[in-house]
């Protein structure tokens, strides 16, 4: 036991010689100093066509769904990679697949790495299968050759994210149990860092996100971003989702904003919302929640806000069981879309 742990703290110490309590202060660089990313997840795209699915512009034309959404004006798309998935959505492949069709609509690309074979979450962070009888030292540089080796797969195509996603909804760390917070924040920091170096040894122009719910919740955030500094964790980013409901949107956006102005006062971090939804039978209610939220993102000082990004927006008829999404039932964007035209 006490070599394993000898082994992280080296681990940790050569990732981040000479680590302090305060995180650099991190420079948005972007061609367009005035540009706001506007984004949407759309992972599921590839599987839904596969169905038979299509989608329509607001005139009730058939059309691709990237041309859709660049009529809406996002400029950015986030997509989803797992590591073995059992039905091969959202592996390695199908991101190429998605990620051309991004780059060739002109969009940025985040890229949302799950560490899992499925959904990671914060009631769920499973370890991918052929990683679960790693020792933690080969799980800390599992996880980088792995990034490193999506994005090489992604170079291939001439492809480079602008943002890289080390976990996805970390409340309580990833990986589970070796990577599990409130037990091993120590762990938990060292595969961020993994993440991290390697991601920065790739290319070091792409930013880091650490992604986090409830973005309302200011205690979650001090108490998981103060245990990752402890412990020498880096990134650039501190990502958020907020899936408020009908009556109480203008508090969560409120106390998100007020997160978030923390978040860049505490650590020197820019800010984004990687996720947002609302139900999709709320679509006005919706379109207001976006607006008022895009309003306040993009009004941070000194351009630490990056953007807002909404949750799989294209899904429609109850697809998946998946109701907060802002096409309506005839496959047509919703009047919550319009929010992103501003």
């Amino acid at each position: 036991m006490k070599k394993i742990f000898l082994l992280i703290a080296v681990t940790i110490c050569c990732f981040n010689m000479g680590c302090s309590k305060s995180q650099p202060a991190v420079t948005y660089s972007r061609n367009d100093t005035t540009l706001f990313f506007k984004g949407a997840d759309v992972s599921w795209v590839t599987e839904m066509e596969a169905a038979g699915i299509s989608f329509y512009d607001s005139t009730g034309t058939k059309a691709d769904l990237f041309s859709i959404l660049k009529q809406k004006k996002i400029n950015a798309i986030r997509l989803r990679v797992w590591v073995n998935p059992t039905n091969g959505w959202c592996n390695t492949n199908d991101l190429i697949v998605k990620a051309k069709r991004a780059q060739q609509a002109g969009m940025k690309i985040l890229l949302d790495f799950h560490y899992s074979d499925s959904w990671a979450d914060p009631g769920k962070q499973p370890k991918p299968a052929a990683w679960l009888n790693l020792s933690f030292p080969s799980l800390v540089t599992t996880l980088g050759t792995y990034t490193t080796q999506v994005l090489q797969a992604l170079q291939q195509q001439n492809i480079t994210p602008t943002w890289v996603q080390i976990g996805n909804e970390v409340d309580n760390g990833m990986l589970w149990e070796d990577g599990r917070a409130s037990t091993h924040m120590n762990q938990f920091a060292a595969l961020i860092q993994s993440g991290y170096t390697a991601v920065k040894s790739f290319n070091t122009n792409i930013k880091v996100i650490v992604h986090v719910s409830n973005g309302y919740n200011n205690s979650l955030f001090r108490w998981l971003f103060d245990g990752l500094h402890a412990n020498g964790a880096q990134w650039d980013i501190i990502g958020m989702s907020l899936y408020p409901d009908s009556t109480n949107w203008p508090t969560y956006n409120t106390q998100c904003i007020a997160n978030m102005n923390d978040m860049i006062a505490r650590y020197h971090s820019s800010v984004m919302i990687c996720e947002a939804g609302m139900p999709v039978n709320q679509p006005t209610i919706c379109r207001q929640f976006l607006t008022d939220l895009i309003q306040k993102v993009r009004s941070i000082p000194n351009q630490q806000g990056i953007g807002v990004f909404y949750w799989e927006p294209e899904c429609y008829n109850n697809w998946q069981g998946y109701n907060l999404g802002a096409f309506d039932n005839t496959g047509k964007p919703t009047v919550a879309m319009d929010a992103f035209l501003q």
